[in-house]
């Protein structure tokens, strides 16, 4: 157990500078690139990394690195080869808690952790001995992180880790402003919302038809129209890009609970994933 971190004035005034500045146009991918300069200020570290992981497809989707010049995550491939069998890597998708910020001290002591195959074929290569890791919740089998990554030296702080978890959720509202900034929400008339909010409860065309005083023929042209605008072809999936995701309802954060099971390894091909191992984790407080 660890006695309670005091924040400097420093710090908070830091805290304060990155949740209020005006970052401006995002861009294609990820958060404004001086958001992730603010936040290598605020932990130092050689380098940090933000990433959109795919567990179940092994790929990433885009992927960030401040300073620019770093290098970033170049052993992808031996990366995802030790994925299942490091707990530093693969606690948030094995556990379902994405709200603790570990550190890889977290799991291994320092010779265990140099033991892996994942620090000898990924990590030692790249020059990495430490990383602080906060996670956001990108969909399923999706997993946005936020890795700060140290050399050999002194790892992370109690502090490094506090101020992270006070920041989380504002870095995960900075995302999502993003997205939506990406992804505006399309123009809709007050009928159409009208029409998606009975859609949603359930309603038949019949019955929305009733219920707004319209003819079914009507409703359906609506429909026609609001898939359309859309850009999609069915009731469902109407509903869901209107009410979800970042152009509609902010989707919920996970809490953390029992450890769900690793998504299934294929049944063919070359490459089936290994087993997760059992392991426990119990975040420090």
């Amino acid at each position: 157990m660890t006695g309670p971190v005091t924040a400097s004035g420093r710090d908070l005034r830091a805290l304060a500078r990155i949740v209020t500045a005006d970052r401006g146009d995002p861009p294609a991918q990820g958060v404004a690139p001086s958001l992730l300069s603010d936040l290598l200020g605020l932990v130092r570290c050689e380098q940090v990394v933000f990433a959109d992981t795919d567990s179940s497809r092994q790929v990433n989707w885009f992927a960030q690195v401040a300073p620019t010049e770093a290098y970033g995550w170049v052993h992808l491939a031996e990366f995802w080869e030790h994925y299942w069998s490091t707990p530093a890597a693969n606690y948030p998708d094995c556990s379902g808690d994405l709200r603790s910020v570990i550190k890889i001290s977290d799991f291994y002591s320092a010779r265990q952790w140099h033991s892996t195959g994942f620090y000898h074929d990924c990590a030692r290569p790249e020059g990495i001995e430490h990383e602080l890791t906060l996670c956001l919740p990108a969909g399923p089998g999706r997993i946005l992180r936020l890795v700060f990554v140290r050399g050999p030296g002194p790892d992370f702080s109690d502090r490094d880790r506090d101020l992270l978890t006070v920041l989380r959720p504002h870095l995960h509202q900075a995302y999502l402003d993003a997205e939506r900034r990406r992804h505006p929400a399309p123009k809709l008339t007050a009928r159409h919302w009208d029409l998606l909010h009975l859609v949603a409860a359930g309603h038949t065309n019949a019955q929305i038809a009733r219920r707004l005083g319209i003819s079914e023929a009507t409703v359906r042209t609506h429909l026609e129209h609001i898939y359309r605008l859309l850009g999609v072809s069915s009731r469902t999936a109407a509903v869901t890009r209107a009410f979800t995701g970042p152009s509609g309802l902010t989707p919920p954060d996970p809490r953390p609970g029992p450890p769900r099971p690793r998504p299934g390894a294929p049944q063919t091909g070359p490459s089936p994933l290994p087993a997760a191992p059992a392991w426990h984790y119990t975040p420090r407080s």
